[in-house]
């Protein structure tokens, strides 16, 4: 679509929990994933601290479909990329 999401990939890391984004998120089939009935969470699974780190609690590695593990996650509608909030793995 050519819209830009943001400046560098750098940029999406930086400053206070990374970038503001820009412009739609398209998933793999097209569709826009901030207004698709197929996306209701909207969540971007990234298991990061807020400066990018690895959240190694928080990042459902080694995660099983049986298990409760938290894993951290931004909604995409807030637009800070790693403003995270743990979320249960298990959440599609």
């Amino acid at each position: 679509q050519g819209q830009l999401l943001a400046k560098s990939w750098s940029s999406l890391f930086e400053g206070q929990s990374g970038a503001a984004l820009r412009g739609p998120i398209y998933s793999f089939n097209g569709r826009s994933v901030l207004t698709d009935p197929l996306w209701p969470r909207r969540l971007a699974w990234h298991g990061s601290t807020p400066r990018g780190g690895h959240a190694r609690r928080w990042d459902c590695q080694g995660w099983r479909s049986s298990g409760a593990a938290e894993g951290m996650a931004s909604a995409l509608g807030e637009g800070r990329l790693l403003a995270g909030h743990r979320h249960n793995c298990s959440t599609p």
